[in-house]
């Protein structure tokens, strides 16, 4: 008996708690059925009670009915001071059983209450709640790249209405977007919605609604094997069992060179995959021996300035590509997008467009595109250079510094460069003499020397005979676990750089580069050749990818040492200078060496950043300008 009614206890408590264990929801649906038969207990004990349980009013017991029981006893459930005025201790003791009844009922019911309201916040903290939104920017995964990449988003959604940009990374949703709104402060007309979970698990994935998504962008983490997080979101995005039928947008980061064949095989024709530490090494090479190349990068780049547009121009269905060139007044043309998605940048002149050619036009906006009517240009042909020959010279490049961009940085240069120049390497241990040593046997046209010292050595510095170099590269050495320690080493050797150019008043190209974006705006660059490399062109690069995968192929070819590649090359080499010229002038020169002009660098501006280092991309073709023998034209040309 005793071994029976010890088992129905235990299953009473099993059931118990698993009811318990169900939530909110179901503890105040069981608390209102717990009322409910305390009421109607209530109300039928009051009723066929009798005088015994009857209340007394004015001196005579009055009978009760099973509805008004019911209803006193609801009363001395919901509040306890109800029974204050009862009269007759056989209804008070019957009421004082209920309202204790409804003490606990009540208390109970507030204690659920505060339980459940504490744990939807908890849950809304921690970002679990499923996103509804469409047509939204669906960032993955948080680095440093972040806080550019949504600013540029944002200046990008300027036009749109209700734009909204959504992150899932494996990080705390409050400190995401207290961080956010630190760094960028005013979201102006966009939404941003943080939600913690992992970009690689598909039931997080399913929270921040992929299938609704503009644009999935997949950002690389600071880490080792970084490369293979972003694949796996890639794989968790395109083989989700519950993905959309339209193809994906997907933008992606890839690290190595050697993980881009395994993530285009998993993304195929959905992925728009971009070597970020290629990317980096080449503008490094690119900006290192052209000064003010790096403002024409960023110009292009972000959403603040003149951008990348494809225009389909009927009227000029037909006519010859040089025509088209002269055919606008506010936008630089420079190619044309085929209907295949062919792109062909700086073709023939005398190129035919075709009907559903697209033009490749820097503009301000899409909008701003537009043929200007003009048949006349004012061409001063008495200006116009005849010389077509730069000059060439071999160079000698000091590398200060080392860390896994460096064999990448040393190759791309040996494209560029003549036969005979040199590259002196300047770094800390003596580790690196294998990775040298194999760098050795994939350059032709350079010979590589190296010294061991410390690159924060002033005394190094000063006998490495400085003037004696055309261009500066600086390292961080990215391989210590502290990227502040490896920032502060690069920017102690960049101030001896700038306190030995200024002392000694040579000209030196210097490219730096920084890890942690704030260290760049503590190293705040104040010279046009003097340029710091960070995360933030790998971050322009992926909003405008974001906004037009298309654009992929026109950077390749304008980033990559074969084809064509933007110059800063003497004026000139174009035109007679000291008199005014209009750029319709400097066009007709450039075509006839095969290059485009896209705008010009101000040699008397160059230190002076409010004129953007004396940089102007797109000018207005009609106005007239003197240039000096020290201004530069940029141009697209073959590299």
């Amino acid at each position: 008996m005793n071994h029976e009614k010890k088992g129905l206890l235990t299953v009473i408590r099993y059931h118990f708690d698993n009811y318990m264990s169900k939530g909110t929801v179901a503890l105040i649906g069981g608390l209102g059925i717990l009322s409910l038969i305390v009421i109607i207990i209530g109300g039928l004990a009051l009723h066929f009670g009798g005088e015994a349980l009857s209340p007394v009013v004015d001196g005579q017991t009055e009978d009760m009915d099973f509805i008004e029981g019911a209803w006193q006893s609801l009363m001395r459930t919901l509040d306890a001071g109800t029974m204050g005025g009862d009269v007759g201790w056989g209804f008070r003791i019957a009421m004082f059983i209920i309202t204790l009844g409804g003490i606990f009922i009540i208390s109970t019911l507030i204690g659920v209450l505060t339980s459940g309201i504490e744990s939807k916040l908890d849950e809304l903290r921690k970002g679990r709640s499923l996103v509804i939104e469409k047509d939204h920017t669906l960032i993955l995964g948080w680095s440093s790249k972040i806080f550019t990449l949504v600013s540029e988003i944002i200046a990008a959604n300027m036009n749109r209405k209700n734009s909204v940009i959504v992150i899932l990374a494996d990080k705390d949703k409050v400190e995401m977007e207290d961080e956010l709104k630190t760094k960028i402060g005013n979201f102006r007309n966009t939404r941003i919605v943080c939600r913690s979970g992992s970009p690689i698990d598909m039931d997080d994935l399913n929270i921040v609604n992929p299938n609704g998504a503009r644009s999935v962008v997949i950002l690389s983490r600071d880490e080792n094997m970084a490369d293979a997080q972003v694949i796996k979101s890639i794989l968790a995005i395109v083989n989700n069992p519950n993905r959309r039928k339209e193809p994906y947008h997907v933008v992606a980061e890839i690290k190595e060179p050697g993980n881009l064949a395994v993530a285009e095989m998993v993304g195929k024709d959905e992925l728009c995959a971009l070597l970020s530490d290629d990317l980096i090494s080449r503008i490094t090479v690119q900006t290192c021996r052209h000064s003010g190349l790096s403002v024409v990068f960023i110009e292009l780049l972000d959403f603040g300035g003149v951008e990348i547009y494809f225009q389909n121009e009927p009227k000029l269905t037909g006519k010859t590509f040089r025509d088209a060139l002269f055919a606008y007044e506010d936008s630089a043309i420079f190619g044309i997008r085929k209907p295949d998605g062919g792109i062909v940048i700086n073709p023939a002149a005398d190129t035919r467009l075709e009907a559903d050619d697209q033009l490749i036009a820097i503009a301000e906006d899409d909008d701003t595109i537009v043929l200007s009517g003009k048949y006349s240009f004012d061409i001063q042909s008495d200006v116009i250079a005849t010389g077509s020959e730069d000059e060439k010279h071999t160079d000698r490049t000091l590398l200060l510094g080392w860390n896994h961009k460096a064999p990448s940085i040393i190759t791309n240069l040996d494209d560029y460069v003549m036969p005979g120049s040199e590259i002196t390497i300047v770094a800390d241990s003596d580790n690196y003499l294998n990775a040298i040593e194999n760098v050795k046997t994939q350059i032709k046209r350079q010979s590589i020397r190296f010294v061991k010292g410390d690159t924060t050595d002033r005394e190094l510095l000063d006998s490495l005979n400085i003037g004696s170099y055309h261009n500066v590269v600086i390292l961080c050495y990215s391989d210590m676990k502290d990227i502040q320690e490896a920032d502060s080493l690069t920017m102690i050797t960049l101030l001896h750089l700038r306190d030995i150019v200024e002392k000694t008043g040579i000209k030196l190209n210097i490219v730096s580069e920084m890890l942690d974006v704030r260290n760049r705006e503590l190293a705040v660059v104040t010279k046009v050749d003097d340029f710091i490399v960070s995360d933030k062109l790998t971050s322009l690069m992926l909003a405008q990818l974001s906004e037009n995968k298309e654009l992929k192929a026109v950077f390749d070819d304008l980033f990559d040492e074969e084809g064509n590649e933007i110059f800063l090359k003497p004026v000139k080499r174009y035109i007679q200078t000291r008199r005014p010229v209009n750029f319709y002038t400097i066009l007709e020169s450039a075509l006839q060496k095969n290059e485009i002009p896209i705008g010009y660098k101000l040699d008397q501006y160059k230190d002076d950043p409010g004129k953007a280092y004396g940089v102007v991309v797109n000018p207005k073709k009609s106005d007239f300008i003197a240039f000096t023998d020290k201004d530069k034209i940029i141009v697209i040309s073959e590299a």
